[in-house]
């Protein structure tokens, strides 16, 4: 199996592969942020009112707020923490 690393602070994935990798993880995307960052403090993050379309793009635009690392593999993802947490999908 080839691997490929990305780092996302450096380089932050596109709209589409956010959404992609929350399909692939079965999750909101409130439930892929790092609640815990400034960003998402000081950009009202916590607001209800704020769309699927705006949350992905603030991962976008802050990508410091996405949880990582986020493994794909066969299809599917899991975020690596802890790092068993991957090995039902490789």
């Amino acid at each position: 199996m080839q691997t490929q690393i990305i780092e996302y602070l450096k380089t932050p994935p596109e709209l589409l592969d956010i959404e992609r990798a929350l399909v692939l993880l079965r999750m909101e995307p409130r439930e892929l942020m790092r609640t815990t960052e400034d960003e998402y403090r000081t950009l009202h993050l916590d607001d209800r009112e704020l769309t699927r379309v705006q949350l992905i793009a603030a991962m976008h635009a802050h990508p410091i707020l996405i949880q990582r690392p986020v493994v794909f593999a066969n299809g599917r993802a899991r975020i690596g923490r802890p790092p068993e947490a991957v090995l039902d999908i490789l």
